[in-house]
């Protein structure tokens, strides 16, 4: 038989899914639910862990739990996750669509995201990412030819990151994030489906080689209403 607090997890689950506790509404009251379910305050904080764990519900000190839109996709903001490594995570049905692949030298605004020289060459592409039917992310990406020396639309439109570990062997070490918000552009209206979405997320991302190497920066364009960004942080000792 289950522990305690797995079926009462098991239920308000089950509850959240059926609209009876909508995203947006609270839990009822700590105290409510140990008499309802007839279990010790520790039996049901361990429940509601697990409920904040999984997504359900986010927890506040000295308030009821807020029931989260478990339908917006959860993207790690720490780490270094390829689009295609979430979408088969999460059981997302999931396409890639190459709009744009091209090798260019001597763009300003690509020699200052890369570092670059005149004389030097990179990869500017762009990927629509369609979740579910909907056109929701736009990922422009630029690649310094240096290191990605050749590059089709098949390696874009399947995982990028097996094809530069896999094929090329390149060992990717780390990255520096930026997130912000902004109004729509142009290119944001003619690739997503935005519907009456006014604000994109945008992630931005320079991503360097074990070596030390810049080699690629992203910008990663999302619609807002479809991600929570989510983190992991610990306390530094003083």
């Amino acid at each position: 038989m289950a522990s305690k607090y797995v079926l009462v997890y098991n239920d308000i689950t089950t509850r959240i899914q059926s609209g009876m506790y909508p995203a947006g509404s609270r839990l009822p009251a700590e105290n409510l639910l140990i008499r309802e379910y007839g279990v010790s305050r520790d039996t049901l904080r361990k429940a509601l862990a697990m409920l904040e764990q999984d997504g359900y519900i986010q927890k506040a000190r000295g308030r009821e739990a807020l029931v989260l839109d478990r339908d917006k996709v959860v993207f790690p903001v720490s780490g270094l996750t390829s689009f295609q490594e979430l979408a088969v995570a999460e059981g997302y049905q999931t396409k890639t669509h190459v709009v744009l692949l091209e090798s260019v030298r001597g763009c300003r605004e690509l020699m200052k995201a890369l570092d670059l020289s005149r004389e030097d060459e990179a990869w500017r592409l762009y990927r629509v990412r369609e979740i579910e039917g909907e056109r929701v992310i736009l990922d422009k990406d630029f690649l310094n030819r240096r290191y990605v020396p050749e590059l089709t639309e098949a390696d874009c439109a399947d995982s990028l990151y097996r094809y530069l570990e896999k094929d090329l062997g390149l060992k990717i070490g780390c990255a520096q994030k930026e997130i912000t918000a902004c109004r729509p552009s142009e290119e944001d209206r003619r690739y997503l489906d935005l519907g009456k979405n006014d604000i994109m997320i945008v992630v931005s991302s320079y991503v360097y080689l074990e070596s030390g190497a810049l080699f690629q920066h992203t910008e990663s364009r999302h619609r807002w209403d479809r991600f929570r960004f989510v983190d992991f942080a610990r306390r530094s000792r003083m």
